[in-house]
């Protein structure tokens, strides 16, 4: 039996090329998905950290305009226990400047974050009853 000789034994060379081509994309756009995934959680962390240091520095200005607003006399060193909302230590020191009957207060809120313990200092004179 002979074969036909108008028959090819090797098959046109386009075929194949839109399964490569399909390949090619699928791994660009895998690559694309991994890098928009990767910015993704990278934002979602920042913005996480910046609204903890936020609610951080919220809490020490309250503790700072509470202490401003005592009498000179009322105002003491101290330690919020236990933290606020369960993630912030609050700590407060009352010294003496030296100037008068003014007060350095200063306000240290502190918590832990990934293994990392971070502060907010917040500091200001006073002498008392809001001024």
């Amino acid at each position: 039996m002979e074969g036909n000789p108008s028959r090819k034994i090797i098959p046109d060379s386009d075929s194949g090329y839109l399964l490569v081509e399909a390949m090619i994309a699928l791994a660009i756009f895998a690559i694309g998905f991994l890098a928009v995934g990767t910015m993704v959680l990278s934002t979602t962390r920042n913005n996480t950290t910046g609204n903890i240091a936020t609610q951080a520095t919220m809490h020490a200005i309250e503790k700072l305009e509470e202490l401003k607003s005592r009498r000179i006399a009322d105002m003491a060193d101290d330690t919020d226990r236990p933290g606020l909302a369960g993630l912030f230590t609050r700590s407060w020191s009352v010294t003496d400047t030296g100037i008068g009957s003014s007060r350095l207060i200063e306000v240290t809120v502190s918590w832990n974050r990934m293994g990392q313990t971070r502060d907010v200092v917040l500091s200001t004179i006073s002498r008392g009853n809001g001024t």
